[in-house]
């Protein structure tokens, strides 16, 4: 009963960002190749427009949809641009990648699907969605279709961010892994999903050194004086406001340091990548526990201001176009007020035999076709068949209900 359940776990999708150079396609494809090797192969997302070839075998690539060179040349932008935008193309079909990720990846919708296309439920749902991004890391985490990207994504699946660090070139001074420490708490701030640091490279050089920096204050203040006295030794001519400002971020990130997992692997060996998976499955709890529930409630709160704003829409337009039963009542159907009784006696029996209807039933009437007009229009905002902006509309209408 339990590997039932486990079976239809929704998947959760491993977010790969790093710096260019950390080994992130490298560290794809080994993690591509140990759950091959554990019989789950995962669903894999390949969204570097720029590459030219990857070592694994992408489910969904964003080549095949957007050319890179040529946009490049149609738009005439550099590397960055051509990226950029690439992923922009790439972000308006969010909506399809969505709906073939749920088909293929969730259980109950995989299996409606195998049963629609009379298929042998042989294979169960991939239990890991494993995605590549761009090695210029700011054009995918600080763009607006990066966001619109992981946010879609997040809606879906738990979301895990695994931030690749190449462990030699961090660990060679105090500065540098400083700087890698500060984009990765600004990209989980970002992105606010949960974050693995993983410490790649470590059959180079082993990641205990950055990770005794991350844990003792007072290793990473240690490592800091010997650097000051190397360069005041070789007359290097370090600055003394660097290290006050690099012990004052220490400082201010030993939350953050509490709060993130860290792993070591080597991309090249497979060492370390059963214990990336172990915090996977934790970081998948986090998200349910914690990051779901603050999902769920933006979400909620987007939809009570798009409400809102669809109202005060509304309320405006109809304002504008002038639909209101009064002026209207007030200009064609206003009777004379008698000034007798016997004038108002004769001006009913007149009523009466003209078969005219009471003044009530006039409002009613009004108050009736002004609420249908005004359902008509939120149906029509709702449905965004119309934009409450045009104005020629809006005075198309006014002059037609004018003339009524």
């Amino acid at each position: 009963m339990a590997s039932s359940g486990a079976a239809a776990q929704v998947p959760v999708s491993i977010v790969c960002v790093g710096m260019a150079g950390s080994g992130k396609t490298t560290f794809m494809q080994r993690i591509n190749s140990y759950l091959h090797s554990k019989k789950t192969p995962p669903y894999v997302l390949n969204l570097d427009p720029a590459v030219r070839s990857v070592p694994f075998e992408p489910n969904i690539d964003i080549r095949d949809s957007v050319k890179y060179k040529e946009v490049m040349k149609q738009y005439n932008l550099g590397p960055n641009g051509g990226i950029l935008t690439s992923l922009n193309l790439f972000a308006t079909k969010i909506d399809q990648v969505l709906n073939i990720l749920e088909k293929r990846c969730l259980p109950e919708k995989a299996q409606a699907e195998k049963q629609a296309a009379a298929q042998t439920p042989k294979q169960t749902p991939p239990k890991h969605i494993i995605i590549d991004t761009p090695g210029q890391i700011e054009v995918f985490v600080w763009s607006a279709s990066g966001s619109i990207l992981l946010s879609a994504l997040a809606s879906s699946f738990p979301t895990v961010l695994a931030y690749i660090v190449d462990t030699p070139r961090s660990t060679t001074s105090t500065s540098t892994f400083m700087s890698n420490m500060l984009y990765a708490i600004s990209i989980m701030y970002k992105t606010r999903l949960p974050m693995i640091l993983v410490f790649n490279k470590n059959d180079v050089k082993s990641e205990d050194e950055a990770v005794e920096w991350m844990r003792d204050f007072e290793a990473f203040q240690a490592a800091l004086r010997r650097e000051e006295e190397e360069e005041a030794e070789t007359g290097g001519g370090g600055s003394g406001y660097m290290g006050s400002l690099l012990n004052s971020m220490s400082l201010v990130l030993e939350e953050f340091y509490n709060n993130l997992s860290v792993v070591g692997v080597s991309s090249m060996t497979g060492a370390g990548i059963g214990d990336f998976f172990e915090a996977v499955e934790e970081k998948r709890k986090e998200f349910d526990t914690e990051y779901k529930p603050e999902l769920e409630r933006r979400r909620a709160e987007r939809d009570r201001e798009q409400e809102e704003r669809r109202e005060k829409e509304v309320s405006r337009m109809m304002k504008d176009m002038g639909v209101d039963a009064k002026p209207r009542k007030a200009a064609g159907k206003q009777k004379e007020q008698p000034e007798t009784v016997s004038d108002a006696e004769q001006m009913s029996s007149e009523d009466e035999d003209a078969g005219l209807v009471e003044p009530d039933e006039y409002e009613e009437e009004d108050e009736e076709a002004e609420a249908g007009l005004k359902a008509r229009y939120e149906d029509a905002l709702r449905d965004g068949a119309m934009d409450p902006k045009d104005a020629s509309f809006a005075k198309y209408v006014a002059a037609a209900s004018l003339q009524r």
